[in-house]
């Protein structure tokens, strides 16, 4: 039952489910995220803890940037069944669609400034 509660909780923040469906696109770095929510840095750090915690998110290393990408699914039953299902959701919602539309034009580059 543990696993469940945190992939509900886990759901259960509008923010949260935000940063699922735009890294439905492609895997993002923290200040990808922060310029596309317009959240602080420390609130997505917290939301990506809370959704890896979950399993719901994996987090990879890569020189400088932890990047961030949707996880397999294939540790826990109801994060894998939670991500099929958000595949199909939300799609039409005016604020997940303007924010689909940007994630392929977000550069790390030009926001992060290595």
């Amino acid at each position: 039952m543990k696993q469940f509660i945190k992939v509900m909780k886990a759901l259960s923040d509008p923010s949260r489910v935000k940063i699922l469906k735009i890294l439905q696109s492609k895997g993002l770095c923290v200040c990808e995220i922060k310029t596309l929510l317009g959240l602080a840095q420390p609130t997505i750090s917290k939301h990506l803890k809370l959704l890896e915690d979950a399993g719901l998110v994996e987090s990879h290393k890569d020189k400088l940037w932890v990047n961030y990408r949707l996880a397999s699914g294939e540790d826990n039953v109801y994060a894998c069944t939670a991500l099929q299902n958000l595949q199909g959701w939300l799609d039409d919602d005016p604020e997940i669609k303007s924010l689909l539309a940007v994630v392929p034009i977000i550069d790390r580059a030009n926001i992060c400034k290595e």
